[in-house]
């Protein structure tokens, strides 16, 4: 089955890596501090930051606004999450 997904989109985190990050990020359905329904959108928009070397601004729109991702970032690590995804 072919994707319709942009070209930037084809290193998305496969269902498979999702499965094993998801149980370990924060906004887990049934934790306090309710859900966040876009965790696998922010890591996704992460890497392509990652791979791609591109300054935050430049994150494509569908990856959500470069700022608030960025932000979004910084409080993950200072709160170790990204260690922690790490460490799994």
């Amino acid at each position: 089955m072919k994707h319709s997904y942009p070209a930037y989109r084809r290193h998305d985190i496969s269902d498979d890596t999702w499965a094993l990050l998801e149980p370990h990020l924060p906004g887990r359905k049934g934790v306090w501090g309710g859900s966040a329904q876009d965790n696998r959108l922010f890591i996704n928009a992460v890497f392509w930051i990652l791979r791609t070397g591109a300054p935050w601004r430049d994150l494509p729109p569908e990856y959500g606004g470069g700022s608030n991702t960025h932000r979004r970032f910084i409080r993950w690590r200072d709160k170790g999450i990204w260690e922690n995804l790490l460490e799994c």
